[in-house]
């Protein structure tokens, strides 16, 4: 039977993003993580991170650099009571073709990895983001809920893009709007 799943993007949801943390002395919790994760976890919903990391092409840390600053992530939230279904990264920029990589946020491979893996029921799914390209990955994976919080780093959508995007302050704002929601 499909479960429903929390997708969280990391920097910025999951920690404050300040552009290529790839150690704990940088990594600094979000405000209200922890309590949102939980709730999530009460309503049933699986943990899933899905991140861009693109540092790891440009070469600003390593792809062993990455996965140990996120075994030591998971095992915190694994110390809060929380602990992460799985967490999903895209390493590249671009695809062989030239394009975006297929994994890489705005593109929906990593939301359809862990659909496949964990028989996640999309439409009763919900995305976390602080970013444009989370909310254009999530749509194009047929997330039915979608928030943005606090102010896009990537600008302002055009068109339609906001069309089914609810827009939220903070974590704490998101953690109501779970419960409303799953």
């Amino acid at each position: 039977m499909p479960r429903k799943a929390l997708f969280l993007d990391r920097d910025g949801i999951i920690n404050v993003d300040k552009g290529y943390v790839h150690d704990p002395s940088a990594f600094e919790w979000m405000p209200g993580i922890f309590d949102l994760t939980r709730t999530a976890r009460d309503l049933g919903a699986l943990l899933i991170v899905v991140t861009n990391q693109s540092g790891i092409a440009r070469g600003y840390y390593s792809e062993e650099t990455y996965q140990t600053i996120t075994r030591w992530m998971s095992a915190r939230f694994e110390a809060e009571g929380v602990p992460l279904t799985q967490v999903y990264h895209c390493p590249h920029l671009k695809g062989p073709d030239g394009r975006d990589h297929p994994l890489r946020k705005p593109n929906p491979g990593m939301f359809l990895a862990a659909r496949d893996a964990h028989d996640i029921d999309m439409a009763a799914s919900a995305m976390l983001g602080d970013k444009w390209t989370d909310m254009q990955a999530a749509r194009a994976a047929r997330v039915t809920h979608k928030a943005l919080v606090g102010i896009p780093q990537d600008g302002e959508p055009t068109g339609d893009d906001a069309e089914d995007v609810t827009r939220l302050a903070d974590l704490t704002a998101a953690e109501a709007w779970l419960r409303q929601i799953l």
